[in-house]
């Protein structure tokens, strides 16, 4: 019989997610990849929301949910 923690250890989890990003200037939430690689601006403002650094994008809102 085999755990839940060795069936974990066998299949890895993803490192990425989508994330609810909340603007800082207007409050609109946007969806944004957590590995975004290019700019993310706001829907409704053009404030930037992400910004990509070669991994993980540098968010610059509120993070509100995340769904892994």
């Amino acid at each position: 019989m085999v755990f839940m923690a060795e069936w974990e250890k066998l299949i890895p989890r993803p490192r990425s997610a989508f994330l609810r990003v909340k603007c800082l200037k207007c409050g609109n939430e946007q969806l944004v990849f957590s590995h975004a690689v290019n700019k993310v601006n706001c829907n409704v403002c053009g404030a930037e929301l992400a910004e990509p650094s070669g991994g993980k994008a540098i968010i610059k809102g509120e993070v509100v949910a995340v769904f892994e």
